[in-house]
């Protein structure tokens, strides 16, 4: 790796839509790609969610799938006080963010892009597998918003609210989207 290079690996692409499950069988049933793990995240299973410096409990819907050689992510925002309900409102269903890595890891990579001005716009505090991430606006630089994580070694994901297309969509809350 170059001395100015800040990522070295794609790890996931990620697109906020307004609903997971009608996506996750279009992904799977039109295209092939799938299958589709979706978890319900809350404030009961995730812990320090930051927006803009703020303390903002969120609940979303996040589906996982590993196909096309990198891992595609489907988040549905429940909550309206996030990046994701903003985005959504703003553009509808789309790519939201791509995860990138380093093998320097989640410190270098931040110090790098705080150095170069950027700051998290988004902290992901701890789910409840002790992930920690955080979102960097990189739009103006390269056109993306890029996602950054710190998964520890014995990370484990919440359980799977649902499975596609082992199972069909569970009935959401009336105030969804």
């Amino acid at each position: 790796m170059n001395e100015t290079a800040v990522f070295d690996e794609i790890a996931q692409v990620s697109i906020v839509v307004d609903d997971i499950f009608a996506f996750a069988k279009r992904y799977h049933d039109g295209y092939g790609i799938g299958p589709w793990v979706v978890m319900h995240f809350t404030p009961e299973n995730t812990s320090d969610m930051v927006v803009r410096d703020r303390p903002e409990p969120f609940e979303m819907y996040l589906g996982l799938c590993d196909s096309l050689n990198v891992q595609l992510e489907l988040i549905q925002p429940i909550s309206k006080n996030t990046t994701y309900w903003e985005f959504l409102e703003k553009h509808g269903p789309g790519l939201h963010h791509v995860c990138m890595g380093s093998k320097e890891g989640f410190s270098s990579i931040m110090e790098k892009l705080r150095a170069r001005g950027h700051a998290e716009r988004l902290l992901g505090g701890l789910d409840s597998g002790g992930m920690a991430f955080c979102y960097v606006d990189l739009t103006e630089d390269l056109g993306l918003i890029a996602e950054l994580v710190s998964p520890p070694a014995d990370f484990v994901s919440p359980p799977a609210a649902w499975r596609y297309p082992e199972a069909q969509p569970p009935v959401l809350k009336e105030d969804v989207l």
